[in-house]
């Protein structure tokens, strides 16, 4: 069963026919043709495996998890991709993250949502950790769900990750979350972020070593 969800969900990349002066892939998500640009030199400009699982999610459980007009941040959106799917599902979009990353990021979210959504999204600088009452007031700030796919990795920021998370989330937010395991301090990261927040696993692919993780504020987790 793992595996054949797992071809279904690599199933939805395809690669470009001819060799063009931009590195570039595509993808069938919320039955659109989304090109993704990226950049080979960074890490943030590429797509990980772990935002497919969570577009695939995504788009499968639309029913389950639905999108239309909900307010939405992904944090650490690098390229974008699951961004431009939340938005491509209905979503009010806030994409997220670094600087020298934006640019990129605004590309790929403009290229593939203009004149596509009901609401078009919007790419804003979140560096974890940093300046987060200024930029995102707990007071005006209320996102119905927090995404964010492959953020914890081998990177020395794994408490203002920490921090970031528990500051954009209020009570009735949900975070949807998908993971890649790779090195033992980087797991422990898990225990951590459960001293907060209710975590449930709702799907897991042993072959690529994903887990996807639904989580709520402490005792708040919903049925």
């Amino acid at each position: 069963e793992d595996e054949k969800i797992v071809a279904e969900i690599m199933g939805r990349r395809f690669f470009p026919d001819l060799i063009t002066h931009k590195t570039w892939e595509g993808f069938h998500f919320a039955g659109h043709e989304i090109r993704i640009t990226e950049a080979t030199d960074c890490y943030g400009a590429v797509v990980w495996p772990s935002a497919l699982v969570l577009c695939y999610f995504l788009e499968t459980n639309s029913k389950q998890c639905n999108l239309v007009d909900k307010n939405v941040i992904e944090i650490g959106a690098g390229t974008g991709l699951v961004s431009i799917v939340a938005s491509l599902l209905g979503a009010f979009v806030t994409a997220t993250d670094l600087p020298e990353l934006l640019g990129n990021l605004q590309h790929n979210v403009f290229q593939n949502t203009k004149q596509k959504c009901k609401h078009q999204p919007c790419v804003k600088e979140l560096s974890w950790g940093i300046d987060l009452e200024k930029n995102f007031p707990r007071s005006s700030c209320h996102f119905d769900y927090i995404m964010a796919a492959d953020v914890v990795y081998h990177h020395p920021f794994l408490d203002e990750l920490l921090l970031t998370f528990d500051h954009l989330c209020k009570n009735d937010t949900v975070i949807l979350w998908a993971m890649k395991f790779r090195l033992k301090e980087e797991n422990q990261f898990v225990d951590r972020f459960q001293t907060l927040f209710d975590l449930e696993m709702i799907s897991n692919f042993p072959s690529l070593n994903i887990a996807l993780y639904k989580a709520m504020r402490k005792g708040r987790m919903k049925a």
